[in-house]
């Protein structure tokens, strides 16, 4: 398999606290994964460290065969990434931001198409903290997207999002994904998942307590829905560590 993204026993605590325990994973080139939990699963934290931007105290993470500390400002030629809680300056807006992003690369797709497909060419010349919840959600989507990346990691990127926006977000990462790119990506909405991921890893306190596709968590399960599968490994998972005598919380 030609493996894109490559984690190995990847762990990173805080003080005392373990956010991430031992998490291993792979993501074939083209594929989409879906890394799941529950807030404080670590979903977030092994983003970060898995893309450089936190330090894990063991293991190691490869994306495209690089190192994504070491060689950063190579790796993100090639990498778009959109974070939840992303932050830029004050006042800056649209249009300055997407050029901004655009002039970082030396392939770069043209904003003004994407912001188009995401129905943002109206607010083009308004301050991005003006937008509203969904509006910012789709514009981090499009700064991802502008490298024109190899591979894009999308931290819950529908959230806030109305039910159109939802399904034009998933038609434009379809094509994408039929182009060739890979994607990894958080999120909450089962549905989502469904319909975009062709494997998934869900987490409970820091650790990895299932890895497959969709249809193999429901069938392992014996559910009716992959809502009842996801929701009954993580009582599995919080039953075994009640018994162990587990004390601690991930983040």
């Amino acid at each position: 398999m030609n493996n894109v993204v490559s984690v190995r026993e990847l762990r990173k605590s805080y003080g005392s606290e373990p956010a991430v325990a031992g998490v291993s994973f792979d993501v074939a080139r083209g594929e989409t994964f879906g890394l799941l939990g529950a807030n404080g699963a670590g979903k977030t934290t092994t983003l970060e460290c898995l893309l450089g931007v936190r330090t894990p105290d063991a293991g190691s993470a490869t994306i495209l065969g690089m190192d994504p500390r070491s060689q950063r400002k190579k790796l993100f030629e090639r990498v778009g990434v959109q974070f939840q809680e992303a932050r830029y300056q004050d006042k800056i807006t649209v249009d300055e931001l997407c050029r901004e992003t655009r002039a970082l690369y030396r392939e770069a797709d043209d904003p003004a198409q994407l912001l188009a497909r995401f129905g943002l060419t109206d607010v083009r010349t308004q301050a991005v903290e003006s937008l509203s919840g969904g509006q910012r959600q789709r514009l981090f989507v499009v700064l991802a997207l502008i490298p024109r990346p190899e591979v894009v990691f999308l931290d819950e990127l529908t959230t806030g999002l109305d039910v159109k926006a939802r399904r034009d977000v998933w038609n434009l990462l379809a094509e994408m994904r039929a182009k060739g790119m890979t994607i990894v990506l958080t999120s909450h909405f089962m549905d989502e998942v469904e319909a975009l991921c062709d494997r998934i890893a869900i987490m409970r306190k820091g650790r990895i307590v299932f890895s497959g596709t969709v249809d193999e968590a429901v069938a392992a399960q014996s559910a009716k829905t992959f809502e009842d599968a996801y929701l009954a490994y993580a009582e599995i998972a919080e039953n075994a560590e009640n018994a162990e005598g587990a004390s601690y919380e991930s983040l």
